[in-house]
């Protein structure tokens, strides 16, 4: 599919179709969703598929979780005219911040950091990131906004693998994906036979 294309019908999770498979090998996620980014039309539809989940609860500020969940988590807070925050890698901020250890997809341990300035309690906070695979960048972000005092309203991501931790967040809080469940197993087993 040319990746500017835009298909008479567009059926949730569409735009699925326009994500690349990994060509560069282990040390590199299985799937790139940041094609479908390029076409203005699967950004806002993605962004809608998101949101469906979330109508009826307040939020006041996105966050997103670096780098990825920047593109996606700044889309959500400008459909939802809010507030977008940066959860970052360590190291990146010149302000105070809070930080938190944590396990990437790769197995990779990390520490993630928030500015101390923002979140407080009271404050309603929608998690985005672009995918979650084993759960732990997501959790270390979760227990970053709660340790602040703010709650976490919901999570919201392209793919929600049902890894431990994936089930965790699925378990624990509201969540969003763009995944029909017809191809959730696909995900799960690190495959999609569109390509």
């Amino acid at each position: 599919m040319d990746v500017l294309a835009i298909p008479a019908e567009r059926p949730k999770g569409w735009y699925l179709s326009l994500m690349a498979p990994n060509t560069k090998g282990p040390e590199f996620a299985w799937l790139d969703p940041s094609r479908l980014y390029c076409n203005s039309q699967a950004l806002a539809d993605c962004v809608q598929d998101l949101l469906s989940q979330f109508h009826s609860d307040p939020i006041d500020l996105v966050a997103g979780i670096d780098a990825m969940g920047f593109i996606l988590g700044a889309s959500v807070a400008n459909t939802l005219g809010k507030g977008f925050l940066a959860i970052r890698k360590a190291g990146h901020l010149c302000v105070a911040t809070q930080n938190q250890n944590y396990t990437d997809y790769s197995g990779r341990e990390k520490i993630m950091e928030v500015r101390l300035d923002v979140l407080k309690p009271g404050l309603r906070v929608l998690l985005v990131d672009q995918w979650i695979e084993t759960g732990g960048t997501m959790r270390a972000a979760i227990q970053l906004v709660e340790k602040l005092g703010a709650t976490v309203v919901g999570v919201a991501a392209v793919a929600i693998e049902n890894t431990e931790g994936g089930k965790w967040i699925k378990e624990n809080y509201k969540f969003s994906h763009c995944i029909p469940e017809a191809l959730q197993s696909q995900v799960d087993g690190k495959y999609l036979n569109f390509f």
